[in-house]
């Protein structure tokens, strides 16, 4: 697993690590816009614990401990690389900010992981290349590229390595590092595993969870599930597609108790 690190100077004038400045611009202007992430941040209170499943780089750690300070986060990467840039942005920028190099599913174990080097947000356990590639097409001509250019940005934009990586549980996380804190919000973004983390919730945990904010892959009534899911554990979900993600499998989820 070979990449450069570089560095980005966000537009408030703060500089990160990442991988790709491109990748992480993108990634920060998700977190700048009034989307479902603020909605989650809004909600934060102090003394709250952020818990950041597929945190890539850190930037939506930095946004929820921009947004209220005296919450905790613990923030789970399990691309070496990638987990690098996110200690280093935590060490910088969220001062109880706790990377842990981890992937999260359903159960404790080692499981084959796909990363690709040219697009970290990508990369996940179920990664699909062919429905990678597809949803980038159809995200930038939704976008307004031409197709010639969508060749170019697209061509061996997802090829990918396989590692071994490390799967945790929210349980375990939670117990390891943040036992007796309300968890302010629970963010999920871990391209198709996201059922995986739901799962591995106890019944115990899921009262001092406030609020969910997630990307789900809407394949075979997933986003039902998830949603039907969260309902069962008292939080009401409201679901939005981005007008450039139409077509795609993509959706956001914001879910919090009334």
């Amino acid at each position: 697993m070979r990449t450069t690190l570089h560095q980005l100077r966000l537009d408030d004038g703060r500089t990160v690590a990442c991988t790709s400045p491109a990748e992480a611009r993108m990634l920060w202007s998700e977190m700048s816009i009034a989307g479902f992430y603020r909605q989650a941040a809004a909600g934060l209170r102090a003394g709250d614990l952020v818990v950041d499943i597929g945190a890539n780089i850190g930037l939506s750690a930095m946004m929820f401990a921009d947004s209220c300070p005296g919450i905790a986060v613990i923030a789970a990467e399990p691309a070496p690389i990638v987990f690098d840039c996110l200690q280093r942005n935590l060490s910088t920028y969220v001062p109880d900010g706790t990377a842990v190099e981890v992937a999260v599913g359903a159960e404790p174990g080692v499981l084959p992981f796909t990363w690709y080097p040219r697009a970290t947000a990508n990369s996940g356990l179920y990664a699909d290349r062919a429905a990678d590639d597809e949803s980038t097409r159809i995200f930038l001509r939704n976008s307004g590229l031409a197709d010639v250019a969508i060749d170019m940005i697209t061509s061996g934009l997802h090829d990918g390595e396989q590692i071994d990586v490390e799967v945790t549980t929210v349980a375990a996380l939670v117990a390891r590092y943040g036992p007796d804190r309300p968890i302010g919000v629970l963010k999920i973004d871990v391209e198709r595993a996201e059922f995986d983390v739901l799962m591995g919730i106890p019944a115990a945990i899921w009262p001092r969870i406030r609020t969910v904010v997630a990307e789900v892959h809407d394949i075979d009534g997933r986003l039902d599930r998830f949603c039907a899911e969260l309902r069962r554990y008292g939080l009401e979900p409201e679901t939005r597609q981005d007008p450039a993600l139409a077509g795609t499998e993509l959706h956001e989820v914001f879910a919090t108790r009334r």
